[in-house]
């Protein structure tokens, strides 16, 4: 599936339905297993800690700190060409699990290694809110 701009949209499965319905309500959602305590991001049927099949879901606090960014200059396809230079990045969320995002809101160049960070959400479609980071105030 294509957003009207052309970009690959993401399609919810049964291990990401949960991810996706907290976006769309403006809350980054991430795993907890009810056996072991681990957080875990990506979505997954079993803790990959303990291998429980306990995992129960929570909104996390949507703050986190980049670990890891580049900035691309140069589109991978047209659909993504109005928005280079954009920054791809890890970011660790306060509780644990790292995720890969963008930063936004604010020029590539000021996004630096252990910026604090915090989730924002981008309408893709009316079923889709994408999660990016932006810096945190404070």
């Amino acid at each position: 599936m294509a957003d009207p701009q052309g970009k690959p949209v993401p399609a919810p499965t049964r291990e990401t339905l949960p991810f996706w319905e907290g976006c769309r309500r403006g809350e980054l959602m991430i795993q907890r297993c009810g056996e072991c305590g681990h957080f875990q991001f990506f979505p997954r049927l079993y803790c990959a800690r303990c291998m429980s099949e306990r995992v129960d879901w929570l909104k996390a606090s949507g703050r986190a700190e980049v670990t890891s960014f580049t900035i691309v200059r140069r589109p991978v396809s047209a659909a993504f060409a109005a928005d280079v230079p954009y920054v791809v990045a890890l970011v660790r969320l306060e509780e644990g699990p790292t995720m890969m995002t963008n930063i936004v809101g604010c020029p590539p160049e000021r996004v630096a290694i252990g910026m604090a960070v915090e989730a924002i959400f981008e309408r893709l479609t009316d079923e889709i809110m994408l999660p990016k980071f932006r810096p945190r105030n404070g």
